[in-house]
């Protein structure tokens, strides 16, 4: 499902290759049914943001929103364990699953980043992807609550994403 390749690509570390590909992304957008008229407003919403930007501002945004503050960190099992022993044996767990799925983690990657979580989920069909989401619902919505307190427009796709994990639950 596109949008969370999409949203895989907005979430990582700003290149020219995605500021170049914002306009083609606002078209997938526009023309995507699955992506509802909300989802749709808010990802544009925080395209127009980048749009705003040159990409050395994105880049020293990204890094002051997702290297430097903690709260912000976009690896999961951050939010979990911390520097705790109990980290590795769930990025190793994790790593096993991508193996299964064919899927394997470039070296250097870990595999609890979001937006590489983003881009697996995009391989599954949408009550795989909801399951999968869903149970990494708690830690997403801390670090959607956490990037709106620091009024972060990237708050609106981790809501997005929360979203989507808890409608597994409801359905």
């Amino acid at each position: 499902m596109r949008i969370y390749n999409i949203m895989a690509r907005l979430l990582d570390y700003p290149t020219e290759e995605l500021m170049e590909n914002l306009p083609a992304i606002i078209t997938i957008l526009k023309e995507d049914p699955e992506v509802s008229a909300q989802e749709r407003e808010d990802l544009m919403q925080l395209i127009s943001w980048m749009q705003l930007h040159d990409l050395i501002g994105m880049q020293a945004d990204y890094v002051q929103t997702f290297d430097m503050t903690p709260e912000h960190d976009l690896h999961l099992t951050h939010h979990l364990f911390g520097d705790d022993r109990g980290r590795g044996p769930a990025l190793i767990d994790l790593s096993e699953h991508f193996k299964s799925a064919g899927l394997e983690v470039e070296e250097g990657e870990i595999p609890d980043y979001l937006p590489l979580i983003l881009e697996y989920v995009s391989t599954l069909d949408e009550m795989q992807a909801r399951v999968f989401l869903g149970d990494a619902a708690k830690v997403i919505t801390v670090l959607a609550e956490n990037l709106e307190k620091a009024e972060s427009p990237y708050s609106r796709l981790l809501r997005i994403v929360e979203g989507r994990g808890h409608l597994a639950k409801a359905a």
